[in-house]
């Protein structure tokens, strides 16, 4: 009878076993590996630093998409909000006009947008599908500007729809909508930012 009485006990932490498992084996972003093995050393080595802790790295990306017919329809900001959020794999943050502008009818306070910041591995894995994936499913592409950087070592990047991500379906989409993709980075300046994101695999255009 003792035994029997155990049995649910012990029942439920073979149950826990696998989850726990699965958590314990979840694999790093293989592109942030690549960074702590690879990139870090060869940027410490090109930029002459003599301190690893001042190697540039990712600090965070931000996903911008501005939907202006917003403005008319608030309805309309929902498919926008759904595919950011099936593109980056986060809940979006609807964005509000800071002040009113007349001449757009845009009143303060009403969302035009929205916005996913990214950061640790989900960072990493996004920058990942964003360069090895998703820009060479944009028609005619021949490398992205190395002058988008903003002087103090940060990237954005200037997409026109939303259907070059592999997570979009084509037949589910009301409108095309464009979005930025802004890097920011810990580099002292865009020199090094562009050394960073060029190591990560940033096809820049030559």
């Amino acid at each position: 009878m003792a035994k029997d009485k155990k049995a649910p006990k012990e029942a439920a932490q073979e149950q826990k076993a696998p989850e726990q498992a699965r958590h314990s084996a979840k694999e790093r972003p293989r592109l942030r590996v690549r960074f702590e093995k690879e990139v870090a050393p060869a940027l410490l080595k090109e930029l002459e630093l003599s301190n690893a802790m001042a190697v540039p790295r990712l600090n965070k990306i931000v996903v911008n998409m501005g939907v202006g017919e917003a403005t008319q329809n608030s309805k309309i900001l929902d498919p926008a909000v759904n595919e950011l959020g099936q593109i980056t794999g986060q809940k979006p943050v609807v964005t509000r006009a800071r002040k009113s502008i007349a001449a757009f009818k845009v009143r303060e306070g009403q969302a035009i947008g929205a916005m996913v910041t990214l950061r640790g591995d989900r960072m990493y894995e996004f920058f990942d599908r964003l360069v090895n994936i998703v820009l060479p499913r944009v028609r005619d592409f021949r490398g992205v500007s190395t002058k988008s950087f903003d002087g103090r070592g940060n990237y954005t990047l200037g997409l026109h729809d939303q259907l070059i991500f592999p997570e979009i379906s084509y037949e589910k989409v009301d409108k095309l909508k464009g979005m930025n993709v802004t890097i920011v980075t810990t580099a002292a300046n865009d020199n090094q930012a562009r050394s960073l994101l060029k190591h990560l695999g940033m096809p820049f255009r030559q």
